[in-house]
């Protein structure tokens, strides 16, 4: 037996079928009035009515899908923001696809064009970006998706004119540096990161930036590049120590290290330990993040906390806003909170 028409809900609903098709199946320009669309949704839960995906797709101009693009699924931080997209996604009735693309502009790019060719309602693209120069291919891609009307927001930094939920990292990294100082700390160390990663960049200038202010500036030598990573953490503090280490053991006034994110901490951390030395007896460390694995750290790890589900639910909400609403933000700015936790004592 065939199921409910969307005739018999419009009329069950006392609407006109345009009206019952526009709360059902969206419009590209046209809305409903949300005791319309109430009544309407409340007749086609009564009579059972499943609408019709290509019937939804046609109207929009769009799919109900909407494209995810992160650095490393398996890196806390991504899953954290990756949760909160799909939070937000599934309260709105849309389905996620989720891409990995391990820091590479190209598979970004190839993956934005994708989700345009599949008529995607939005692509949300999280985690840090490089250097300017290597993302003007990915920005005309976005661009041209979002001319075409596809909603479009970036997390982390903005690029060009795109909307952006914006980490405020360089300031962040500062007001950790000015929390340490303040415990006593006066020898310092980073591990910076990669050298084109604008994340890591903000992160560390603020950090060294700070430090200098206050008349502790960090040695040239200090500071290490290394990968985004855990064992990037863990092999940038091994060089770290190479340098540093023989004064550390016994001495009373440990060198404080800051690792430009969580995952990097955690590495560092297991280095200090296979070095025979102790953190924080030895060596302070502090990250950056604030992700959910830090629970289960020994000791708990001083960072700056982001609050990353949140800003996954932002950034869907920047998306979908609709291009001419003059009331939606382009911009939304989030600034870390310190935490300080048994890694970084008072002197």
């Amino acid at each position: 037996m065939p199921g409910p028409t969307l005739s018999e809900v419009a009329r069950d609903a006392g609407v006109s079928l345009a009206t019952a098709s526009r709360a059902i199946n969206g419009s590209a320009n046209r809305t409903v009035r949300p005791d319309l669309r109430e009544r309407v949704l409340a007749s086609a839960r009564r009579l059972g009515y499943s609408p019709d995906p290509s019937a939804q797709a046609m109207a929009r101009g769009r799919t109900t899908s909407v494209g995810l693009v992160v650095h490393d699924i398996a890196d806390p931080y991504f899953s954290s923001l990756a949760a909160g997209v799909a939070d937000a996604a599934d309260r709105d009735g849309l389905i996620v696809t989720l891409t990995s693309t391990r820091h590479s502009p190209e598979r970004e790019r190839a993956f934005v064009e994708l989700m345009d060719r599949q008529r995607a309602r939005a692509v949300v693209l999280g985690g840090g970006r490089l250097a300017e120069d290597a993302d003007g291919a990915l920005r005309g891609a976005l661009e041209r998706y979002r001319a075409s009307g596809g909603g479009v927001s970036l997390v982390g930094q903005p690029l060009g004119d795109l909307p952006a939920v914006e980490i405020a990292n360089a300031d962040g990294a500062a007001d950790l540096a000015r929390a340490l100082h303040s415990l006593g700390y006066r020898a310092f160390g980073v591990l910076a990161g990669p050298g084109g990663h604008r994340t890591a960049l903000d992160r560390a200038r603020g950090f060294t930036e700070a430090l200098a202010g206050l008349g502790s500036p960090v040695a040239a030598d200090a500071v290490v590049e290394c990968a985004f990573t855990r064992d990037g953490g863990h092999g940038g503090m091994r060089a770290l120590l190479d340098h540093l280490g023989h004064g550390l053991r016994g001495t009373g006034t440990p060198v404080a290290v800051f690792a430009v994110n969580d995952v990097m901490a955690v590495g560092a951390m297991a280095a200090v330990r296979e070095a025979g030395l102790r953190v924080p007896e030895d060596v302070a460390v502090a990250g950056f993040d604030d992700i959910v694995t830090l629970r289960d750290v020994t000791p708990g790890l001083t960072t700056v906390r982001i609050p990353l589900a949140e800003v996954g639910e932002q950034a869907l909400a920047l998306a979908l806003a609709a291009p001419d609403d003059d009331a939606a933000p382009q911009r939304v700015v989030v600034r870390g909170e310190v935490v300080l936790r048994e890694s970084t004592p008072p002197l």
